[in-house]
C-alpha cells in the first residue's frame, strides 16, 4: 500500500482535539511534582533524619520501578484498599502517578542545584547579618533555580511523553485516539507518523519556552 498523503494531512485535526489532555496532565503534574520536590529538599537540607530516610526510600522506589507499574498500583491497587479512592478517574490517577514519579526526579535535580551554589555565598550572607532563611531565600535559592531549570524542563518533557501511558487506564488522549484511528483505517504508518510529529512539535514549543526562561534568569549573570 502506498503512503496516503491525504489521510495523513486529515488526521492531524482529529489528533489535536485530544491534545489538551496530554498538555494539562503534563503541566499539572510538573507543578505538583515541583512543590513536593521543594518540600522534600527542604526536609533533606534540615537533615530531619527519620523523614530524610523515608524520602530516600520514596525516591528510590519511584526511580527504580516502571511508571506503568506505578499507574496500575494507583488506579487498580490502592482503590481496593482505600475505599474513598474507588471512584478515581483515569485522569486523576495519571496526575497522581506522574506527579509522584516526577517529584522523585525533581527532588534530586533541585538538591543538586542547591549544592552546586558555592557555600561561601551562604557564609558571606550570614556574616552580614542575614538569617539562614533569608540567605537561602535571597542568595542561594535564586541561583539554584536558575541551575535547575534545564533539568526541570527535561523532566517536564519526560512527563509529557509518559502521559501517553494514560491509554492503558482507559483515558482517550492523543495516543489512544491514534490507536483507534489506525485500527479503523488500517493506515498505521500515516496515523503514527502524524502522532509523532504532533508530539515533536509540542516538545519543541516547550523547549523554546524553556530557552526563553533560561535566558531571562541568566540576565543578572551576563
Amino acid at each position: 500500500m502506498k503512503f496516503d498523503l491525504v489521510y495523513f494531512l486529515k488526521i492531524f485535526p482529529d489528533l489535536i482535539k485530544y491534545l489538551h489532555y496530554t498538555i494539562s496532565m503534563s503541566i499539572i503534574s510538573t507543578l505538583i511534582g515541583f512543590i513536593i520536590a521543594s518540600i522534600f529538599v527542604a526536609i533533606k537540607l534540615l537533615n530531619i533524619k527519620i523523614l530524610t530516610k523515608i524520602i530516600n526510600v520514596y525516591i528510590s522506589f519511584f526511580r527504580g520501578t516502571p511508571l506503568l507499574v506505578q499507574l496500575f498500583i494507583f488506579y487498580y491497587g490502592i482503590p481496593q484498599i482505600i475505599k474513598p479512592l474507588k471512584n478515581i478517574s483515569p485522569f486523576g490517577a495519571m496526575i497522581i502517578g506522574l506527579s509522584l514519579c516526577g517529584s522523585a526526579y525533581m527532588t534530586e535535580i533541585i538538591r543538586g542545584a542547591i549544592e552546586s551554589v558555592p557555600k561561601g555565598q551562604l557564609e558571606a550572607a550570614l556574616s552580614i547579618g542575614m538569617t539562614q532563611l533569608q540567605a537561602f531565600k535571597r542568595i542561594v535559592y535564586p541561583q539554584a533555580i536558575r541551575i535547575a531549570v534545564p533539568g526541570i524542563g527535561n523532566e517536564f518533557v519526560d512527563l509529557l511523553k509518559s502521559s501517553s501511558l494514560a491509554f492503558v487506564l482507559g483515558l482517550t488522549e492523543i495516543l489512544a485516539r491514534a490507536q483507534m484511528d489506525a485500527a479503523s483505517s488500517f493506515k498505521v504508518m500515516e496515523t503514527y507518523l502524524a502522532l509523532a510529529i504532533v508530539y515533536w512539535i509540542v516538545v519543541e514549543i516547550f523547549n523554546f519556552i524553556q530557552r526563553i526562561i533560561e535566558k531571562k534568569l541568566s540576565k543578572a549573570y551576563s
